[in-house]
């Protein structure tokens, strides 16, 4: 969208938090709420966006993950309208300017382009969203002339009784044409009781300036839920679960339990996959079709292809091919890149490693910093020693090799293809193809041993 931008404000404390972390870093579903309104932002089409920091500035900028924006500092929170004029040099006369904030990360950028359009459509000086609530207690009112026409905002503390019974609330979330905002703002005073220049008073200069002023009712009060205590924090995060849970299912996925999936916002998952009870799929993870992941398995920005089994596991930052079961109790670390029908079985760990197609590790067995050929059989107990107090080392194993039970592959060291390793060796040199490699001590009976122990 055109001339559009966003000022999000993101200074405050946020001490009902109760948290060495500023309020705005706190997480749902492994993503900061102020990333939230970041990207819902740039999602309805602000070519620029710019936070108003404050309260740990430095550890807010450093928190945001969020490409392409810029920041002002509050160095002293004096108000909603003084936040804003902090932002001043960001301020775009032939732009509208949105005001969001950084705890309320339920807002959708749909809602928003609407509010946009009716802005500019009916030519408003500036747009205040507003919305009808159960209890308003607590929030400013809407005040409407006979017409039905905005005519102020009347916070609850000064609110008569008659007004505190209008459950029209202001979200505090606006839509300003740039030129009157930076005008309104040079206008604003802070001659009240708090000492704070407050945002609200650019309506009423804005208004007295003869330009219209509207207040447009959004349809569903959730997505302006503020989060400023964990309990909220809580709160909001269910209600972004079952918005994410609901696309997916709509969009063919199964969720045999949607009150124990715990989906990020930026998953995608393929149609016809199951998703079982107690799993947690966060960041950037890709999952195809006809998959089944689950029960309580977890999957951080990792990609998955089609027909993939992930029972009750852990992966994070890697890649697995089609048609390929992992678990249960596999652990696959970042940097991982596992081929097509491929087995990790239970009790596998597996890190910074190539993994080819048909290869099996069935079962109690670490492979890493190892790249592994196609139709290898890993025996249970083989382990890569790949740390030699100081340094990493590579495995090598190429196609077709067979690894016995209780294999030690002592790195740097290449096991050439169709070889065979017999249980129980410790192989320290390099293994040519298709030979037997034997490394262990010969078996030795102790007559009288015992006997003599006793």
């Amino acid at each position: 969208m055109k001339n559009l931008k966003a000022i999000i404000l993101a200074a405050g404390e946020g001490s009902r938090m109760k948290s060495k972390k500023p309020k705005v870093l706190h997480e749902i579903l492994n993503k900061s709420m102020v990333d939230y309104v970041i990207e819902t932002a740039k999602g309805c089409g602000a070519e620029e966006v710019c936070v108003v920091v404050g309260h740990k500035a430095e550890m807010v900028k450093e928190g945001i993950k969020a490409e392409g924006v810029s920041f002002a500092l509050q160095a002293e929170q004096k108000g909603t309208g003084h936040a804003v004029m902090m932002a001043g040099d960001f301020i775009d006369e032939n732009s509208d300017m949105m005001i969001l904030y950084g705890d309320t990360p339920l807002i959708t950028g749909e809602t928003l382009a609407k509010l946009v359009e009716v802005h500019r459509e009916e030519g408003h000086g500036v747009t205040v969203v507003s919305s009808k609530v159960a209890d308003p207690t607590g929030y400013g009112r809407i005040m409407r002339n006979d017409a039905g026409s905005f005519m102020r905002i009347v916070e609850h503390k000064d609110a008569s009784d008659v007004e505190r019974l209008i459950n029209e609330i202001n979200t505090g979330i606006y839509i300003f044409n740039g030129k009157d905002l930076k005008d309104s703002l040079g206008k604003l005073n802070n001659n009240n009781a708090q000492g704070e220049y407050y945002l609200t008073d650019c309506l009423e200069l804005i208004l007295k300036a003869g330009k219209k002023v509207e207040a447009v009712i959004a349809k569903d009060a959730d997505e302006f839920f503020g989060v400023n205590s964990r309990v909220q924090l809580a709160e909001a995060a269910k209600i972004m679960k079952n918005r994410i849970n609901r696309k997916h299912m709509e969009n063919g996925v199964t969720l045999v339990d949607p009150e124990n999936t715990y989906i990020g916002s930026d998953v995608v998952i393929g149609r016809d996959t199951v998703i079982l009870p107690g799993c947690v799929i966060e960041g950037k993870t890709v999952i195809g079709e006809d998959c089944e992941i689950g029960p309580n398995s977890r999957l951080t920005d990792t990609k998955l292809g089609d027909g993939v089994t992930f029972q009750s596991s852990t992966a994070i930052e890697s890649e697995i091919g089609s048609e390929t079961t992992v678990g249960p109790f596999a652990y696959i670390r970042p940097n991982c890149h596992i081929g097509n029908k491929v087995k990790v079985g239970d009790f596998v760990e597996v890190k910074n490693s190539n993994i080819g197609d048909g290869t099996k590790i069935p079962h109690l067995a670490y492979i890493g910093d190892t790249d592994a050929g196609e139709k290898i059989n890993f025996g249970c107990g083989s382990i890569m020693v790949n740390y030699d107090g100081k340094k990493k080392h590579r495995t090598v194993v190429e196609d077709g090799v067979f690894v016995g039970c209780n294999v030690n592959l002592v790195a740097p060291v290449t096991v050439k293809k169709g070889s065979y390793i017999a249980a129980g060796s410790t192989i320290t040199k390099d293994v040519p193809e298709e030979v037997l490699a034997v490394a262990r001590a010969k078996q030795t009976v102790i007559e009288g041993w015992v006997e003599k122990r006793k």
